[in-house]
């Protein structure tokens, strides 16, 4: 099995296991959720395929199984129902086991710091695709969701976000390089600041919320239609 799959099965693995946790019961919300996930997958896997061909960013195939859908290996494909999954699952996750949260404060700062930062970056570096989609993209769903929309959940979004950093850095930090001798994703420097956390580009931070976002925005919107919730809750 190839490393890039590995890294897959590990990081589904855990979430899948425990969705049928009694106080989560993350399963009951699978009929929003998967609707969700391929909604926002279809888009990415158009905007990675696109930017592949592009050589903007690629794949060694020492670390990639060698199937490929376009210039898309399998595991990148699976990437974008996986890591979505498990992200949601900590969603979840949070807003079962800490009920008296409070997020009405972190939504805002964390909402004005993601907007000015990836506006800023995207409007500087703008010739840098992969700079100025990511980060403009992810400041406009904000400015949309939150500052227009009011998006009652966008506190536990930001929360869950910044949770989610931790795994996040050790994924992408794999995927990057940090551990092997070629990264399992590479990019083209001319369409990335060249800023990395270890390995990482920074532009990685504002493209997985550019994945999250929209599909908590409508898995969101189908829990509310299938009548799913527990308790609505304002930030």
């Amino acid at each position: 099995m190839s490393l890039y799959l590995w890294i897959i099965v590990g990081s589904i693995a855990g979430p899948l296991a425990l969705s049928f946790d009694q106080k989560v019961r993350f399963f009951q919300y699978w009929k929003a959720l998967f609707p969700a996930i391929i909604l926002v997958a279809i888009g990415f896997l158009c905007w990675d395929e696109y930017f592949a061909r592009l050589e903007i960013w690629g794949f060694t195939s020492d670390y990639v199984t060698g199937i490929y859908f376009g210039k898309l290996p399998l595991e990148e494909c699976l990437f974008f129902l996986v890591v979505p999954y498990a992200c949601v699952f900590v969603y979840e996750v949070i807003k079962a086991y800490f009920p008296k949260r409070k997020t009405a404060v972190l939504a805002r700062l964390f909402a004005f710091l993601m907007v000015f930062s990836g506006m800023y970056l995207g409007i500087v570096y703008l010739d840098n695709w992969y700079t100025a989609s990511a980060c403009i993209l992810s400041s406009m769903m904000i400015l949309g969701l939150y500052f227009v929309g009011k998006a009652p959940w966008f506190g536990d979004f930001a929360l869950t976000f910044l949770v989610v950093l931790i795994p996040f850095l050790i994924v992408n930090g794999i995927l990057t390089g940090m551990v092997t001798e070629n990264p399992v994703v590479w990019y083209n420097s001319e369409h990335i600041i060249g800023f990395r956390i270890i390995t990482i580009p920074l532009e990685d931070i504002y493209y997985n919320l550019c994945m999250l976002l929209p599909i908590i925005a409508i898995y969101e919107w189908l829990k509310t239609k299938f009548k799913l919730h527990k308790k609505v809750r304002s930030v």
